[in-house]
C-alpha cells in the first residue's frame, strides 16, 4: 500500500510511470464478449439471455433451435481487457484504488500475484470473505455494528483482507463505510492494515463505462449520480477492485466460483516469518438465499471453515437451526440390558434428520420448488459440521470477535488425536496474532502433549515478531532454551534483525568488512556502498557461507558498545584468542566458515538467558528484554548491562521517539538494579559488597561498578551500599569515622600512628568456603567482613598491604604475616585517603611554589636566569607530566588508542593537559630575551588554570561536592547569556562607533569602543561626557585624522547626538535588566533543578576521584618520581604483572560464585513478588479485575433475561395446553361419544410441576 500511496502522490510523472509498469496487463487478463444472441422470450426479441441487446452481437440463433440456454463458456469469446488501472471517486478525495476487469475462469494465482506484487497490498495474515447479504435489503443494526465493532477491529489487528461484492449496498457497503471510520481514527500505520477488497461481477456495475479505457486508466474517474433503485454502484471504501466477467449484463453470481477457487488458493498461501504460517481464510456467512448453500456447500468441500451469522438472515438461520437440532438428542437413550437395533437406529435417525431439515427449509424458503436438492445440500453441509461455528451475534458480545476469528479457525482444524502436530499451524496463527490467551484455553490446556519439535519454530516466530507472552508460555509448557538456543539460532536471530534499526547498520558494516578481507585475499573487488540484506548475496564469487552473519559481527559490535569494560563476546565459542587482532580473527573466521558446518554451530549457547537478553535490548524491546533480564542470573550486573547498551544506542540514534523510548527503558534497568541491590544490602552488606566487585564471566570479566561506570549510572551509585563500600575502600583499614586533624597530625609526626590517636578496624574470621552448605540461611553465612580482604589494594606486592586469604584459597597455608610495626606503616600512608591527603597538601606546596617564582624569583634569559627555585619549580612539573603518562598508557588493559580517548574524555584530564601544555610553551618563550615577556605571560596564564586544578580536589568534600556540580551547571547557562548578549553588545557598540567617531580608523581604538565600552557599560561606567554633547567639558581635541594617527584626542561628533542617547538607553534596558534577570532566572531555574540531585551527581564523581587516588602511587609530587622509577623496574625489565591494573576486582569462582548468584537470584525473586504484589493491588488493576467482573455479571444477566423469556413463553404455551385440554374435556363430558364416569382423582399436591413428555412413558 505505500508503494501504491506513493504512486498516487506522484503526479503526472507517476501516472506515466505507472502506465508504463501495467502495459502488459491487457495481454495477461482477458474479458469476455457475448458473441451468440440467445433471444430471451421475455424480452420480445430485443435482449439476450446474455442480457446484452440484439445489435451487440455477431450471430443470432432463436430459442426453437438445438441450443436454448446462454453459457458463458459457449457463447462468449475472450478479449484483451479494456478495464484496469485505478480509479478515482468523485467527491472522495484524490485516492486511487487498483482495479481490474477479466474473465471468470482466470487463474487465482496470476491475480493475487497483481494484487500483492503490482497493486502493493500487503500479504494478509487472514482472509474474512463476507458472503451474503448482498441486494437493497436492509441490514439489521446488530450485524451493522459487529462489523463496525468486531471485524473491522479484528482485521485491523491481525492483517487481515476483509473480501466482499465490492458495492454500495448491503454488507459490502457496512463494511466500506466500517473500513472509513476507521481509517479516519487511527494513524497511518494501522491504515495499511484494513485491506477491503471488492470482487464484484462486472456486468452489474452502474456506469461501467467509465472504467473503460484500452490503454489503461490513471486514474479513471467515476461518478455514479442519479443511480436507479435495482442499480448497483462500486463502494469508493473499498482498497481494491476485482471485476469478475462473464459476458452477462446484469446477472450475479459470476464472481462466485472464480471468488471460491481465490479463497482456496491463497489459503495455500505461506506468512509470517520465513514462510512459516498458511494464510488461514474464514468464510463468514450473513443472511443469504437459498442459492448460498451451494456456495457453503462447495467450500466446506474444500475444507473451507466457515463462520454462520445466527439471526442475520435465512440461509445463515437454517443452517444454524440445522445444526443445533444435530446437537439435540431426538430420541431417549436405550437401555442397556437390551439388544439395540443399530441398523435401523440409524436409518430412522436419518429419516427424522431429513424430514426436519425439510420443514425447516420450507420455513425459511417457502417460495422454493427444488426442496430434494436443497436438503441434498443442507445434509451435506451438516457431514462437514465441524468446519462451521456458530455465532449468535444478538446475544453474545462483540469486544472479541478477533477470538471468535480464532477460535473458529482452531476449532475447524481440532482432530480427535491429542497429538500437538496437528495443531502447529494454529499455534503459529496464534502467535502471529498475538492471542496468547487463546492459546492458552484452547492449545495449552493439558489436554495437548506438546513436544519440543513442536514449539520450536513457533519460539522462533514469537522471538522475531516481539510476541514476549508467547515466549513466556513455551517456556513454562516445558521448552528447554538450553536445547533451543544453539549458536546457530542465535545467529539466526540476529540475522532477522529489521534493516531500519540502528543495530542492523552495525552488523552490516562489519559483516562488509569481513566480506571485503576475503575478496581481498581471493583479488576481487567489492563495491563499498553495497549494502545488502545478510540473507542476499554480496559478491558472487565469494562463497555464499562466508556472506553469511556469524557471532563475529555481532561480537565486534557489542565491543564498539561497551568500549573497554568487557572482555570481546563469543571469542571463546568461535576459538579465538582475547588478544586477536581483528583482521586475523576474520581470516579466521573465514576460514571456518570454507568448512561445510562450522563447528560453533552445534554448540549450545553458553549463558541462554544472556544472550537472549542483550539480543532483545539491542533492538529497545522492552517487555521482552524485561522478561529475558528476570530470567537471567546476575540480576545487578546484566541490568546494568542494558542500561549501558540503550544510553550507548540512544546516543547514535536519529528518531527522536525511538532515542526517548531508549532513555526511558535504560532508567528502567537503572531502577532495577538500584532495587535489586537494596534487597541484597539489606540481606547482607558484606555479601553485597562482593556482589560489586565480583568478576563476571557472563558480561566479559567486568564489575557491577565497572559498568555502572560506563553506564552512567548515578542513581546506583547513589545507593547506601555503594557509597559504603567506596568510603571503606577510601579508608583503607582505617575507621571511616576517623577525623582530619588527626591525619593531619599522623602525616606530619609519623609516630602517632602506633598510638591510640587513629583507629583502626579489626580483621574478623574468615569462615572456610566448605562451610557453605545448600541448606544454611543467607543471613548465616560470614563472609569477609574486611575490605582489604576482597580487594586488591595496593599496586605490588612490596607496596600494597600483603593480601590476606581469600576464600578460594580452601585449605592452603596463611601467607606469613609480616611484623606490626610494618603491617601499621603500611596500612596508614596505603590508604587512598592518606594519598590524597598528601597530593592535597604537596599541590597546595606546589602552588605557592609557583606564586613565588612568579611575583619573586622569575630570573631574565639565561645566562642570569632561570633560578634555582624555578629549576625545582621545573623538576616538579616534570614528575606531573610522569603521573600523567602513567595513568594514560598504565591503566587499564585496553589498547593505547582505547586508552588515550578514555583518559581525554575527562573534563579534569583535559585542565591537566592543558595546564602542562601552557607550562611548555612559556618555558619556551621565557628562554628567549625577544619572547620573553610574552612567556611570562603564558605562565601567570597557566597558574591560573593550576589553581582552577583545586575544584576537583575539593569535590570529594561532602559540601562541596555538589556546590560544585551545581557551578559547573550555571557554566553553561553564562555560555548562552553571553550569546544574547555578545548579539546586543555588538549592536550597540557599531552603531555608537559610527554615530560618535567616523572619522577614526585606528583599529585598536576601534575594538576597545565597539566591544570593550558597551561591555563596560553594563557595570555603570558610563563616559557622559563624551556621549552627551550638553555635558561635554572644555578639552583639546581635534578633528584632525593625522593627529588623531598620531595620538591625539579625537572630538566626538554631535549630529546625532539625540540618536545616540536613545541607542543607550534601550542597551542598557535591555542589558541591565532584560538579559542580567534572564540570566538570573536561568541561575534560579538550574538550581533549583540541580539541588534535588545534586548529591547524586556528587557521590558519582566522588567514585572516580576515590578510583584514582586508589590507583595513584602513595608519594606524591615531587616525591613520585620514586614510585614511578620502583614502577618501571618491575614493568618493563623484571616482567612482573600489576595487581592493581583493573580497580576493583574479585575473582571468585566454583561454590562461592555458584552461592553468591544463588543468593542474588534469590532476592531477586523476592523483589519481584513483592512488585507483583503491589501491581495486583494498585487501584488499575482492581478497576480491570472490577471491569471483568462486571462484564460477566452483565453477560450472566443477558443469559438470565433470555431464560427468563423463554421460561414466560412455555408457560403461557402450558397455559394455552391447559385451557385447550379443559375445552376439550368439557366438550367431550357434553357430548353423546363417552359414557359418564365419575371425575378423575385429584392429582397429589406437589412442590413443583413436572412437565413430562409422553414419549417418556414408553
Amino acid at each position: 500500500m505505500k508503494k501504491f500511496d506513493k504512486e498516487n502522490e506522484g503526479g503526472g510523472g507517476a501516472e506515466k510511470k505507472s502506465e508504463k509498469d501495467q502495459s502488459w496487463i491487457p495481454k495477461m487478463f482477458k474479458k469476455r464478449v457475448c458473441t451468440t444472441f440467445l433471444e430471451d422470450s421475455s424480452s420480445q426479441e430485443a435482449l439476450c439471455q446474455c442480457g446484452g441487446a440484439k445489435e451487440s452481437h455477431f450471430s443470432v440463433t432463436t430459442g426453437d433451435g438445438l441450443v436454448s440456454i446462454w453459457d458463458s463458456l459457449q457463447h462468449t469469446s475472450e478479449y484483451p481487457t479494456d478495464a484496469f488501472g485505478e480509479v478515482e471517486f468523485a467527491g472522495a478525495g484524490r485516492r486511487h484504488n487498483p482495479f481490474l476487469r477479466f474473465s471468470q475462469d482466470t487463474p487465482p494465482d496470476v491475480v493475487y500475484s497483481l494484487m500483492t506484487t503490482q497493486w502493493g497490498l500487503p500479504v494478509p495474515n487472514l482472509v474474512v470473505s463476507l458472503v451474503g447479504g448482498e441486494g437493497k435489503e436492509k441490514t439489521k443494526p446488530w450485524v451493522r455494528e459487529m462489523i463496525r465493532q468486531g471485524l473491522v477491529r479484528a482485521a485491523q489487528g491481525t492483517g487481515a483482507w476483509i473480501m466482499t461484492a465490492g458495492l454500495k449496498e448491503g454488507i459490502s457497503r457496512c463494511v466500506g463505510e466500517a473500513v472509513r471510520d476507521h481509517c479516519a481514527t487511527v494513524s497511518s500505520l494501522s491504515q495499511a492494515k484494513v485491506i477491503a477488497v471488492g470482487v464484484a461481477p462486472w456486468g452489474s456495475i452502474y456506469k461501467r463505462q467509465q472504467l473503460i479505457n484500452p490503454q489503461g486508466s490513471f486514474p479513471a474517474r467515476y461518478y455514479a449520480h442519479n443511480m436507479p433503485h435495482d442499480s448497483s454502484c462500486l463502494d469508493n471504501n473499498h482498497q481494491a477492485f476485482l471485476l469478475v466477467d462473464d459476458g452477462s449484463i446484469g446477472h450475479r453470481g459470476s464472481e462466485t466460483q472464480f471468488r471460491a477457487n481465490l479463497e482456496d488458493f491463497i489459503s495455500h498461501q505461506r506468512t509470517g516469518i520465513w514462510g512459516s504460517i498458511e494464510i488461514p481464510v474464514l468464510c463468514m456467512l450473513i443472511a443469504g438465499d437459498a442459492a448460498m448453500l451451494e456456495r457453503v456447500d462447495s467450500s466446506l468441500k474444500n475444507t473451507t471453515p466457515w463462520l454462520i451469522l445466527a439471526g442475520s438472515g435465512p440461509a445463515a438461520d437454517l443452517i444454524a437451526g440445522i445444526l443445533r437440532d444435530l446437537n439435540t438428542p431426538s430420541t431417549p437413550p436405550t437401555s442397556p440390558t437390551l439388544p439395540s437395533p443399530d441398523k435401523q437406529s440409524s436409518t430412522s435417525n436419518n429419516a427424522e434428520l431429513t424430514n426436519r431439515v425439510r420443514e425447516r427449509i420450507k420455513k425459511h424458503f417457502p417460495f422454493e420448488t427444488d426442496l430434494d436438492k436443497l436438503v441434498d445440500l443442507a445434509l451435506s453441509i451438516c457431514e462437514n459440521k465441524d468446519l462451521i461455528t456458530v455465532f449468535h451475534g444478538d446475544k453474545e458480545g462483540l469486544d472479541d470477535f478477533d477470538t471468535i476469528i480464532l477460535k473458529a479457525l482452531v476449532r475447524a482444524a481440532k482432530k480427535d488425536s491429542n497429538d500437538a502436530s496437528e495443531y502447529t499451524e494454529e499455534l503459529k496463527l496464534a502467535v502471529a496474532w498475538n492471542r496468547v490467551d487463546i492459546a492458552k484455553s484452547e492449545l495449552f490446556n493439558s489436554d495437548i502433549q506438546w513436544t519440543f519439535e513442536d514449539l520450536e519454530e513457533s519460539m522462533t516466530d514469537a522471538l522475531v515478531n516481539d510476541k514476549p507472552q508467547f515466549v513466556r508460555l513455551f517456556v513454562e509448557s516445558g521448552l528447554n532454551i538450553l536445547d533451543y538456543l544453539t549458536y546457530h539460532r542465535l545467529e539466526n536471530l540476529y540475522s532477522s534483525l529489521s534493516d531500519s534499526t540502528l543495530v542492523y547498520s552495525f552488523l552490516q558494516r562489519r559483516l562488509h568488512e569481513r566480506v571485503g578481507l576475503a575478496a581481498s585475499q581471493n583479488r576481487l573487488t567489492l563495491q563499498p556502498n553495497d549494502n545488502l540484506p545478510f540473507k542476499h548475496s554480496i559478491n558472487t564469487h565469494i562463497p555464499p557461507a562466508i556472506q553469511e552473519l556469524t557471532l563475529y559481527e555481532v561480537s565486534r559490535m557489542l565491543s564498539e558498545i561497551m568500549e573497554d569494560v568487557c572482555q570481546p563476546f563469543y571469542y571463546e565459542a568461535l576459538g579465538l584468542e582475547k588478544k586477536v587482532t581483528s583482521k586475523k580473527a576474520m581470516k579466521l573466521v573465514n576460514k571456518m566458515l570454507l568448512e561445510e558446518i562450522p563447528p560453533y554451530r552445534k554448540k549450545r549457547c553458553k549463558n541462554p538467558w544472556v544472550a537472549l537478553f542483550t539480543w532483545a535490548v539491542l533492538q529497545n524491546r522492552r517487555e521482552m528484554s524485561i522478561y529475558f533480564w528476570e530470567m537471567s542470573g546476575e540480576s545487578v550486573l546484566s541490568a546494568l548491562a542494558g542500561c549501558k547498551i540503550l544510553r550507548e544506542l540512544s546516543k547514535l540514534e536519529t528518531e527522536t521517539e525511538e532515542k526517548q523510548s531508549m532513555k526511558e527503558l535504560a532508567q528502567t534497568f537503572e531502577n532495577l538494579a538500584h532495587d535489586v541491590y537494596s534487597e541484597c544490602y539489606q540481606n547482607s552488606e558484606s555479601h553485597s559488597f562482593k556482589l560489586l566487585i565480583r568478576q563476571s564471566l557472563v558480561w566479559g570479566e567486568a564489575t557491577c561498578l565497572q559498568m555502572a561506570t560506563a553506564a552512567d549510572a548515578r542513581l546506583f551509585f547513589s545507593h547506601d551500599g555503594v557509597q559504603t563500600l567506596l568510603s571503606q575502600i577510601w579508608w583503607g583499614d582505617m575507621d571511616s569515622k576517623t577525623e582530619v586533624w588527626k591525619l593531619v597530625l599522623a602525616f606530619f609526626m609519623p609516630p602517632f600512628i602506633y598510638s591510640d590517636l587513629i583507629n583502626f578496624r579489626v580483621e574478623e574470621k574468615e569462615e572456610n568456603p566448605e562451610d557453605y552448605q545448600q541448606g544454611k540461611e543467607f543471613d548465616s553465612v560470614e563472609g569477609v567482613e574486611s575490605t582489604a580482604e576482597i580487594l586488591p589494594t595496593e599496586e605490588d606486592l612490596e607496596e600494597c598491604i600483603a593480601l590476606r586469604e581469600n576464600p578460594e584459597a580452601g585449605s592452603k597455608a596463611n601467607p606469613p604475616k609480616r611484623p606490626f610495626m610494618i603491617n601499621r606503616w603500611r596500612q596508614f600512608w596505603f590508604a587512598p585517603v592518606t594519598s590524597f591527603l598528601g597530593n592535597v597538601l604537596m599541590y597546595f606546596l606546589f602552588l605557592f611554589l609557583f606564586a613565588y617564582v612568579l611575583l619573586v624569583d622569575f630570573k631574565p634569559p639565561p645566562p642570569i636566569g632561570p633560578s634555582p627555585v624555578e629549576f625545582v619549580l621545573y623538576f616538579w612539573v616534570f614528575t606531573l607530566v610522569c603521573e600523567e603518562l602513567r595513568q594514560t598508557f598504565c591503566v587499564g588493559t585496553t589498547t593505547i588508542v582505547q586508552r588515550m580517548k578514555l583518559y581525554i574524555q575527562d573534563i579534569w584530564n583535559k585542565c591537566d593537559l592543558t595546564a602542562i601544555l601552557l607550562f611548555l610553551l612559556g618555558l619556551i618563550c621565557r628562554m628567549f630575551p625577544f619572547s620573553f615577556d610574552f612567556g611570562r605571560s603564558i605562565l601567570c596564564l597557566d597558574y591560573m588554570v593550576f589553581t582552577l586544578r583545586l575544584i576537583h580536589i575539593f569535590a570529594v568534600h561532602k559540601q562541596l561536592g555538589p556546590k560544585i556540580i551545581i557551578v559547573g551547571k550555571m557554566v553553561k547557562d553564562v555560555f548562552f547569556f553571553l550569546f544574547f548578549l555578545g548579539v546586543w553588545l555588538m549592536a550597540y557598540g557599531v552603531a555608537n562607533q559610527a554615530l560618535l567617531y567616523s572619522y577614526d580608523s585606528r583599529p585598536g581604538w576601534i575594538t576597545r569602543r565597539v566591544f570593550y565600552r558597551p561591555y563596560m557599560h553594563i557595570y555603570g561606567q558610563i563616559p557622559l561626557d563624551e556621549i552627551d554633547a550638553d555635558k561635554r567639558a572644555e578639552k583639546e581635541c581635534t578633528d584632525n585624522v593625522t593627529l588623531i594617527h598620531g595620538g591625539a584626542e579625537p572630538c566626538p561628533q554631535s549630529d546625532a547626538n539625540w540618536l545616540v542617547l536613545i541607542l543607550l538607553s534601550v542597551y542598557l534596558l535591555v542589558t541591565n535588566i532584560l538579559l542580567v534577570n534572564l540570566l538570573i532566572a536561568m541561575f534560579s531555574y538550574t538550581f533549583n533543578k540541580v539541588q534535588e540531585h545534586s548529591d547524586v551527581h556528587w557521590k558519582f564523581q566522588r567514585y572516580n576521584l576515590i578510583v584514582e587516588y586508589h590507583s595513584r602511587p602513595c608519594l606524591a609530587p615531587p616525591f613520585i618520581i620514586i614510585s614511578h622509577l620502583h614502577i618501571f623496574i618491575k614493568r618493563v625489565i623484571q616482567k612482573r604483572p600489576s595487581v592493581k591494573i583493573q580497580h576493583f576486582v574479585l575473582n571468585i569462582k566454583d561454590k562461592q560464585a555458584s552461592w553468591l548468584n544463588t543468593w542474588e537470584s534469590m532476592l531477586k525473586e523476592n523483589l519481584l513478588s513483592v512488585e507483583g504484589k503491589k501491581l495486583r493491588e494498585s487501584d488499575t488493576e482492581r478497576l480491570k479485575r472490577t471491569s471483568t467482573k462486571v462484564d460477566s455479571v452483565l453477560k450472566q444477566m443477558v443469559e438470565i433475561r433470555d431464560h427468563d423469556r423463554r421460561l414466560r413463553k412455555l408457560e403461557t404455551e402450558v397455559e394455552y395446553c391447559s385451557t385447550a385440554l379443559s375445552w376439550i374435556v368439557e366438550a367431550l363430558s357434553r357430548s353423546d361419544l363417552v359414557k359418564h364416569t365419575p371425575p378423575p382423582p385429584p392429582p397429589p399436591p406437589s412442590k413443583g410441576i413436572a412437565l413430562k413428555s409422553p414419549t417418556s412413558h414408553r
